[in-house]
Formats: C-alpha cells, structure tokens, sequence
C-alpha cells in the first residue's frame, strides 16, 4: 500500500480497484485508483444497467480503470454520463467515449477555475432529461453550487441518487469560487427535498440511505456556519484567514486552505445579500 490514509488494505476491501462491486439491481461501482484527501478512498465510477449500461463519472484515465469499465460492461455501454468537469471525475469520459464510439453527456456549462483540460460533452442534457437504461430510466438533474456546470442522476425506479460531488460520505462538499456558489448549492439541496430519493451513491465513498434526512442535515450544517460568521463579524471586521482561524479552531491547520474557500463562498452569498461587505479573498469583510 502507499501509506496514503485512504489507502489501506481495510478501505481496497471494500473498494477495490479494477473490480466491478454490485450495489444493487443492475448497479455496480468501479473504483478509480485515485485514492486521497479530496477523493477518499478514490472516485466512484457508477454503471448503471445490465444490457443497456450507462457509465456515470468514468473519472481517472489510467489504463487499469478503463480496461475495468470495459470488462464490466463492454460492448453494452450506450453512452458516458459526467456529472462536473472536476479532474477526478471527467479525465476517462473522452478516452472511453471514443474507444466504443458512443457520446459524452453533460451541462455544457464552462468551468472558470478547476476544470478537465479541453473537456466537452458531446450532447448537453438540460434539467430533465430522461436517459434508458434495462435498470430503469434516468433523470437529469441540474444542481449548481459544488460547481457551475454540477449534474446530478436521478434513478427513479429505485430512488437512486448518482450524487458526483454535490453530497459526500462523512465529510461536507467544499463550495470553492469562482465556479463554487453557495446560494446556488443550498438551493439545489432544497431542490433534491422534493424529489424522490431514498439512496445517495455519491462520487466518493459509500451509500447513504436515508437521504432527505442527509440532505438537511447538510443544509443545516451549511446555515449554522453561516450564522456563525455572521456572530463572528459583531465583534469587528475579519479577514478570511481570520474567520477561518476562530471557526476552525478544531480542524487540522492542513485543511484550513480548504475552509477558506467554502467561508468565502458563505461570504459572497452574504454580500450578495447585503448583509456582509466585502468581495476579494483577501479583504476585510465587515457587516453591513
């Protein structure tokens, strides 16, 4: 094993690489060898059907993980799904999409700062959008915030939600401008309430059931962080670096780059809100 926490014998048991593990009726996950702190125990690649497979999220590139979605499915792959075009999710869908010549599918939406280098879906999928698979059909569904361009897949015969980076196991999606939005995030988790998901399968990490009392518990975790840079800016202006020091007292130093990111996208809602002033990473916000 490497040494990497998310690299140990007791995590490639239960999420090997190169190996299709079943999940459910005609679900089946692969997961990529891209182990670490952003992607857990690495990227789950999802395969959806038996006769007729859609591939959700081909992720890594590597050679191995290419040839085991290809094992797993071969010739009844129809078409590669993405849900953003982070590179631990987009990197596979062109190399796969042409070795079996069928079509990339995504929003279409550029990103502005981490992206897929020259990543493009060949057919744009609106809000939606319906796709066939022999596990049931699968709906699109648009869900900004993580990123502009965040597609989420509904399969509605089992209440199966294909949640990419929009809702993680054990841990909270980090919401980083410019193409992070934190309106746009708590309005599509508020989106999800009303749909009918039971199950998440998110982009990394294990199943969740359960899932609208996950989804609020996000929202709510999201609200009480906001209030808690609000209560932080009664005392008196506050950089970034600052906030993050006194709300994240308890969170290793190593992750507070990370935090800073989500604070700063808590703060552009605000200040779109008029109730914060401030716009660049570096300034001092102040309430209004």
């Amino acid at each position: 094993m490497s040494g990497n926490p998310f690299d140990t014998p007791q995590i490639r048991a239960e999420f090997p690489f190169a190996r299709a593990v079943e999940l459910g009726p005609g679900v089946r996950r692969i997961t990529a060898p891209n182990p670490g702190m952003m992607t857990g125990p690495g990227t789950n690649t999802y395969l959806v059907g038996k006769q007729h497979v859609l591939v959700i999220d081909p992720a890594s590139d590597a050679p191995e993980h290419l040839a085991a979605i290809r094992q797993a499915a071969g010739d009844a792959i129809s078409a590669v799904l993405v849900t953003h075009a982070h590179p631990d999710h987009a990197p596979g869908a062109r190399h796969l999409a042409d070795e079996l010549g069928v079509s990339v599918y995504g929003s279409g939406i550029p990103l502005a700062g981490v992206t897929t280098p020259g990543f493009a879906p060949d057919r744009v999928l609106s809000d939606g959008d319906t796709l066939t698979t022999d596990a049931g059909p699968l709906r699109a569904l648009r869900t900004p915030g993580h990123a502009a361009d965040h597609i989420c897949y509904l399969l509605e015969s089992q209440g199966l939600l294909f949640a990419g980076d929009h809702l993680m196991d054990g841990t909270t999606v980090v919401i980083a401008p410019p193409d992070g939005d934190m309106a746009a995030y708590l309005a599509s988790l508020r989106r999800l309430l009303d749909e009918p998901v039971t199950c998440i399968a998110p982009g990394h990490g294990r199943l969740m059931a359960h899932a609208h009392t996950v989804i609020g518990q996000v929202i709510e975790h999201r609200l009480a962080r906001e209030a808690a840079i609000l209560e932080a800016l009664t005392s008196g202006p506050r950089t970034i670096v600052q906030l993050v020091g006194e709300l994240y007292a308890a969170v290793p130093e190593s992750l507070h780059g990370l935090a800073a990111r989500s604070v700063h996208a808590h703060l552009l809602k605000l200040a779109d809100e008029q109730r914060v002033a401030g716009n660049a990473p570096e300034d001092v916000w102040r309430l209004t």
